[in-house]
């Protein structure tokens, strides 16, 4: 598919207001994406576990006006409250997608957006709250060509989701998202996510992830300027290559349950992330010394349990400790017993699994 596939044909039906919300989830990269190109094209495929706890329910109302306008209008709430500096985002995203949602002068928007986790807890919430939005954008659309398929409508969700936030292209659908061409992988695309095409084991179901909340500040340095450092960084081409290298060979970790090589890739994966980070110019460290502690106890305890519980990082300090659904009472434990005390106030997030959006 090429984007001229999201351009729409002349609109068969009309709809004068109405109210859609869509709750979507974040999730958490095992292989990561760092470094794009134009039009948020990812420099390097990943995937993904769609995750069920950390969400963000997005609900627009949206009235049509006399005629169109030149300009975008839409009021923003989050949480009940008018939050101005996020507009500025979502004005970007309706720049980018007006191509492929020609109706959007066309009405008065408003958007309101609360999240299932603390604001400014450190989680990032653009992958949930862009496709969440990027899905109530969708279904208003299904409503003015109500011959679109199920699986367009996931695709094209997608699709616009990726040009609010890259990662967000991958909260749609679940268990394991996709996204980024890949010789090996059918049907993956650098316009938009898929979920996984191949055998999957059962112990990969009902994963868990317990976010562990170190730093809840604003990064030092937002992930757009990070990953723009990658333009010229003297690493970037070996670093994309490995991401195809893990991609492949997850292909028979995944069907065969191994791991120990699930383990290896998905913490080295995280250790180049901020690898990467620290090697550009300016180079630049989002990991605290209390990201670090956990990762030893993490080690330590692996060592001498021989449980299967490994660590992810995103582009923060905080720590998302993996672990299978058969191993949950000794880790989560192990969490409690020796990790929690380095959270600020042993904040934490228990998550897992999840299937992706839904409309409520």
């Amino acid at each position: 598919m090429t984007e001229n596939d999201f351009v729409p044909l002349p609109y068969t039906q009309e709809k004068s207001e109405g109210t859609i919300r869509w709750k979507s989830p974040s999730n958490i990269a095992l292989v990561k994406y760092w470094g794009k190109k134009k039009h948020q094209i990812p420099a390097n495929p990943s995937i993904s576990f769609t995750l069920s706890a950390a969400t963000t329910t997005t609900t627009v109302s949206f009235k049509k006006m006399d005629k169109a306008t030149k300009e975008f209008s839409f009021d923003f709430f989050f949480e009940g409250r008018p939050k101005e500096d996020f507009k500025p985002k979502i004005l970007a995203f309706f720049e980018r997608t007006e191509d492929y949602l020609p109706f959007l002068k066309q009405y008065q928007f408003t958007i309101e957006s609360s999240n299932s986790f603390p604001h400014s807890s450190g989680i990032a919430s653009s992958a949930s709250s862009m496709s969440a939005l990027a899905l109530c954008l969708m279904d208003l659309e299904r409503e003015l060509n109500p011959g679109i398929s199920s699986d367009f409508f996931q695709k094209k969700a997608s699709f616009l989701s990726r040009l609010g936030s890259g990662s967000a292209c991958r909260s749609i659908s679940g268990s394991l998202m996709q996204w980024g061409a890949h010789d090996e992988i059918e049907g993956s695309s650098d316009l938009f996510g898929i979920s996984y095409p191949y055998k999957v084991h059962p112990v990969y179901q009902n994963y868990h992830d317990t976010i562990l909340l170190v730093d809840k500040g604003q990064k030092q340095v937002s992930s757009t300027v990070g990953h723009n450092l990658m333009h010229d960084h003297p690493y970037a081409p070996t670093r994309f290559a490995q991401a195809h290298t893990n991609l492949s060979q997850l292909k028979s970790i995944f069907a065969n349950g191994d791991l120990t090589a699930f383990i290896e890739i998905v913490e080295s994966e995280a250790l180049t992330l901020h690898a990467m980070m620290m090697t550009s110019l300016p180079y630049f460290v989002l990991m605290k010394p209390n990201t670090l502690e956990i990762i030893n106890r993490i080690w330590a305890f692996r060592e001498a349990s021989k449980k299967p519980v490994c660590f992810t990082l995103d582009a923060g300090a905080n720590v998302h400790v993996l672990y299978p659904e058969n191993e949950k009472e000794p880790i989560y434990g192990f969490i409690q017993d020796e990790l929690l005390t380095y959270c600020e106030k042993g904040q934490h997030i228990c998550d897992r699994i999840g299937l992706g959006a839904t409309r409520v």
